[in-house]
């Protein structure tokens, strides 16, 4: 990044070599800072079911010292990102992003006078983004056959652009203490497998552990508390009843039904065959 971005031509980006396990290189890092979005994370399910507790030190006391640091720091406006995953979660990387989400929410509760806010955005599955289906099919077309886990198993399906819109209306709109979900397609997997190697075998080899068959970014229980804003739905904390109402009223936003879910299996859009080439071509591989 610092050879593309050099701060030659970027006198506003600094580069520092750190870890979010590392309070004090945290702090640090946000001398001089007003606004934080927190992407780090190990997010691959296999490996945080193999070793758990490596998880739980980025992605939950990493998540504290985030937190904490921009307390310290005067920072005005954070952003965490999380995953469908974190939705009545399965497996242990779910689990630690659940809980990341908690806290930054629940950071909006301990920032006194600070004029800062603390939101979460949630959203499936980015297309090319490393360890994921698409860039792993691609890499194996050739070969004659593409593994999948199971013929039924769905997936949300966002643009790299379109989690980057959701984080920067959430930074510009954002009042603390909303969870955002964008309103995105599924894909089903044998289809990514058909848009990418059609005349490939699919050999069906059996879930992961910690797997889903269909990913949900909203439960039934977050009903209560959830609301449509158009583009995106907001879960908002639990507690103040009149919130709700205030935030709707503010935003021209309506409550969804009573027991609404949004699970990537009964989505309302599906991406097709070709709809799934086309993105490819747009936002992975020009010349797929």
């Amino acid at each position: 990044m610092a050879q593309e971005f050099p701060e030659s031509r970027y006198p506003f980006l600094r580069y520092f070599i750190g870890d979010v396990r590392d309070a004090d290189r945290v702090r640090r890092a946000m001398e001089g800072t007003d606004t934080v979005i927190h992407a780090a994370a190990l997010k691959q399910v296999p490996a945080a079911e193999y070793n758990p507790f490596e998880c739980i030190k980025t992605n939950v006391i990493g998540a504290q010292n985030i937190i904490e640091a921009c307390l310290d720091a005067g920072v005005t406006r954070v952003v965490a990102l999380s995953t469908d995953k974190a939705a009545a979660p399965v497996n242990l990387y779910g689990a630690t992003k659940l809980c990341s989400d908690k806290l930054f929410i629940a950071a909006n509760n301990i920032r006194g006078a600070r004029d800062i806010r603390f939101s979460v955005v949630r959203y499936g599955n980015v297309m090319g983004s490393r360890g994921s289906v698409i860039p792993f099919f691609l890499g194996r077309r050739d070969h004659g056959s593409l593994p999948i886990t199971d013929a039924a198993m769905t997936r949300f399906n966002i643009s790299l652009e379109g989690g980057v819109s959701l984080v920067m209306w959430a930074l510009n709109n954002a009042e603390g203490g909303e969870i955002l979900v964008p309103k995105i397609p599924s894909y089903r997997v044998t289809d990514v497998a058909r848009a990418i190697a059609p005349s490939a075998e699919q050999q069906i080899i059996g879930i992961r552990p910690g797997e889903k068959i269909h990913e949900e970014m909203i439960t039934a229980s977050d009903s209560p508390n959830t609301i449509d804003i158009g583009d995106y739905y907001a879960i908002l904390p639990s507690g103040d009843p009149d919130a709700i109402d205030r935030y709707c009223s503010a935003r021209g936003a309506t409550r969804v039904t009573e027991g609404f879910s949004y699970d990537s299996g009964t989505n309302e859009h599906f991406l097709t065959v070709e709809e799934i080439r086309m993105l490819i071509r747009q936002h992975i591989d020009p010349a797929f």
